[in-house]
Parts: structure tokens; C-alpha cells; sequence
């Protein structure tokens, strides 16, 4: 047999462990995940090594089938040999690096009895102020607070629990469904997101199923927001609450272009994933979807529309208000009235940090809240 025939054989036989992992029969999909292991490794017996791309293709292929087999040795093993060969693209590199980091974290996590629903995110921003394996520490907890509430909200809409307007996730959803922030390869700076297990799966008869969707979803969201399909993102989140607090924690991931230039998400270990990539140009299409929904300013009645700039210093959603406090030297503390159903997890993150505000403004002065996002 030839690279292309094991090769050929590999990918038949992931796509059938791809669709038992879904029918939920894991052990049938481990099975099969290790004979397609076994078929990509033979297959690079067989390769030309002068064909550097379709090495670094099948090299990071055997290695993750090894990985998602649970043959944790065996992927350890596929990765520092080929890593040792000082012959592959530097692509290939980058991605046999993660697979060593979640070996290694795997081992780490089983030694402590901790499990993880299945799938992991990838999140990498780059450009701007970002550099190789670095970048500011605002910027990252900024980034990590917003992650952080688009997972929660994601398990909350698998469970079925009804839209939360304000206040943190309930405490059972906190303590037995906690997102957890796994080192990742240095890289134009990236980190990994990963979903624990309940540990008492029995106070959510149906979480089991639902909880193993969770990274899924996430980038099945972030995809249908950031590439404008209205109608996968209605069949991913149907009710239209829901729907409406998604597309503004997408907008708020997304760059500006200020501070960095692209967020990315990427499911690690789906070499043929395609990856989300956020850009201004989707922050922007986003914004344009969320004014179209917003009901129009009734300027019959006096108001007008303004953007409030500065940094958001103080709020209190109880008392329906937010204060801004414009950039020097005219600095001015500026309070926004009727902030209504303004969602935590949305404005939280931005205390303390520029924002830019839609507000109407009544011919009294007074200023009601439309929208918040972040300015940076």
C-alpha cells in the first residue's frame, strides 16, 4: 500500500469515529480513532519526506487520532519524534506543539480526577501590540472575562435555563460547570478554554449529552455571527433573547483594530476545522445586524442620537444607570439613565475600561441608554 491508500483509509475510518463520537458510543469511537491512528502512521512510512506540506499534513494527523484514541504514549511519541526530525513546515510545528501541551495536560488532570467534557478551544489574538508568546495583561483578562461568559452562556442555553438578564450564572451552574484556562504553546498569544464535568452529574439527568456539545456550540455561534448567517445562527439559538446577548458578546471579542487585529477560534485538535477568525470587519457587521434590530429613535419627540466615549467608571443596574468619564482634559463624568435589561456578563467586563456608548439624548439633556461595547 501507498501514503495515498493508508492515508485514504485514515480519513474513512476518523469520519466513522467522528460519527459514533456524536451518536454518543465512545468506546466504538475510540476503537476506530485507534485503527485510523494506526493507518495515518503507516502512511508516513510511505511518504517522501521532500514533500514537506503533505508530511506536516499526515504527521499532525496521526499524532491527533493517536490523541483522541486516548493513546496519549503513542501521540506523545508521534510528536516528539517528528518534532526531533528538524524537518517540517513550521505549521506543522505549532500544531504538534499543542498536541504535547494537552498530552501533558491530560496526564496532569487524570492524576488529579478531573474530567473534561469533550473539545477544546483554541483562542489566539494577534497583531497590533500583540507579539510572539506575549501580549498586554489587560488586554488577555478582557479577553478571558468575555470568553469566559460566552461559555457559561452557551451551557446555559444547552440546559434549557431560561435567559438571564442580570446576575452572575446561578451557583450550581458555576460549581459544577467551570470553564477552565489551559496553558497553550507559545504563539501570536493564544490560550485553550475547556469545559469541566459536573462531578454530581446526577443533579442534571440531562446534562450528560448536552455538556459534550458545549465547545461545538460555541464555535457554531461564533461562526454564524461573525459570517452573517442569520438563518444557521436562528437554528443554533432560537430563542431570540438568547440570539440578541450572543451577537453582542461576539461584537465584544471582536478587535477594534486599536489594540490587536484578529481573535481566533479554533477547535485544537480538528486539523480540517476551519477556524473563526474575528477581525474589526466583523465587529462592524455585527454592530450593523444590532442596529437593525434596535427600534429607531423618535426624534418627533425631541431626542437625538449621540456616542458617549471614555471610560466606564461606575454602574448600577439596579438603579438603571452607568457612568462615563470622558477622556482629559475635559474630562466630564457623564450618568446614562435606563439602562433596562443591559446584561452583566456584557457590561461587567468593560468596567474601568474605554467604551464607546449609544445613547439618546431627550432636549432636557438627559441620556438613555441604546448599547455599550468596548473602545479597544
Amino acid at each position: 500500500m501507498n501514503w495515498n491508500l493508508h492515508h485514504s483509509k485514515a480519513e474513512e475510518l476518523a469520519s466513522q469515529a467522528e460519527l459514533a463520537r456524536r451518536l454518543g458510543d465512545t468506546s466504538r469511537a475510540a476503537e476506530l480513532y485507534r485503527l485510523a491512528a494506526g493507518e495515518e502512521t503507516l502512511a508516513l512510512t510511505e511518504l517522501d519526506p521532500a514533500k514537506v506540506k503533505t508530511l506536516g499534513i499526515t504527521t499532525v494527523s496521526a499524532a491527533s487520532l493517536w490523541f483522541k484514541a486516548g493513546e496519549h504514549r503513542r501521540a506523545e511519541q508521534v510528536a516528539c519524534q517528528w518534532l526531533a526530525s528538524d524537518v517540517l513546515p513550521s505549521f506543522a510545528i505549532d500544531q504538534l506543539q499543542a498536541v504535547l501541551q494537552a498530552v501533558w495536560n491530560e496526564r496532569t488532570f487524570r492524576e488529579a480526577g478531573i474530567e473534561f467534557a469533550r473539545g477544546e478551544i483554541l483562542v489566539r489574538v494577534a497583531g497590533g501590540d500583540v507579539v510572539y508568546g506575549g501580549a498586554p495583561l489587560d488586554l488577555i483578562h478582557l479577553k478571558v472575562d468575555e470568553v469566559r461568559g460566552l461559555f457559561y452562556r452557551t451551557i446555559e442555553l444547552l440546559l434549557n435555563r431560561p435567559l438571564r438578564r442580570h446576575g452572575a450564572p446561578s451557583a450550581d451552574i458555576q460549581e459544577q460547570f467551570r470553564p477552565w484556562l489551559l496553558q497553550a504553546p507559545a504563539g501570536s498569544y493564544q490560550f485553550a478554554v475547556r469545559v469541566q464535568k459536573p462531578t454530581q452529574l446526577s443533579m442534571f439527568p440531562q446534562a450528560g449529552p448536552e455538556i459534550e456539545k458545549v465547545s461545538e456550540k460555541v464555535l457554531q455561534i461564533a461562526e454564524a455571527t461573525s459570517q452573517e448567517l442569520p438563518q444557521m445562527l436562528e437554528t443554533s439559538v432560537p430563542d431570540a433573547g438568547y440570539r440578541d446577548v450572543f451577537l453582542r458578546l461576539i461584537r465584544n471579542l471582536a478587535p477594534t483594530g486599536k489594540t490587536f487585529k484578529t481573535l481566533e477560534l479554533k477547535p485544537t485538535f480538528e486539523t480540517k476545522a476551519r477556524p473563526v477568525l474575528l477581525t474589526p470587519i466583523s465587529r462592524q457587521n455585527v454592530n450593523d445586524t444590532l442596529r437593525s434590530r434596535k427600534k429607531a429613535v423618535d426624534t418627533s419627540s425631541g431626542l437625538r442620537e449621540e456616542q458617549v466615549t471614555g471610560v466606564l467608571r461606575a454602574l448600577h443596574l439596579d438603579r438603571d444607570w452607568i457612568e462615563i468619564v470622558t477622556p482629559e482634559p475635559a474630562s466630564e463624568h457623564i450618568q446614562i439613565h435606563q439602562t433596562g435589561d443591559v446584561i452583566d456578563d456584557i457590561v461587567g467586563p468593560l468596567v474601568n475600561r474605554r467604551v464607546v456608548v449609544d445613547v439618546a439624548v431627550q432636549p432636557d439633556g438627559k441620556r438613555l441608554f441604546r448599547d455599550v461595547q468596548s473602545d479597544e
